[in-house]
């Protein structure tokens, strides 16, 4: 069983940057107390205003299928629908560190 990375790249809607930053910030905690999560952290572009990263690690699939089902993330691909201009999710798996011994 392997964990699973999601990297969530979010560019807010021209005047809308604060109102999106809010409905991030709301679902952090509930995130993090779910009990597949083991990093759920929210980040804030210094270049590029209104562009937000999410960072989170999840035990496992159906750790990842819970926190998507959950209220909370409802609620929040809800209430930031009309509040982002661009959305892009990468799903990623760690590397073997034993790749970085042939650098």
């Amino acid at each position: 069983m392997e964990n699973i990375t999601i990297t969530a790249i979010l560019k807010a809607v021209k005047g809308k940057e604060d109102e999106l930053k809010k409905v991030l910030l709301d679902v952090i905690k509930p995130s993090r107390d779910e009990e597949g999560c083991i990093e759920y952290v929210l980040h804030e572009s210094l270049e590029d205003h209104g562009v937000f990263v999410f960072y989170e690690t999840w035990r496992d699939e159906a750790a990842l299928t819970m926190h998507i089902s959950s209220a909370h993330y409802q609620n929040y691909r809800k209430n930031s629908e009309l509040l982002i201009q661009s959305r892009k999710v990468y799903r990623l798996k760690e590397t073997n560190n034993e790749e970085s011994k042939f650098l």
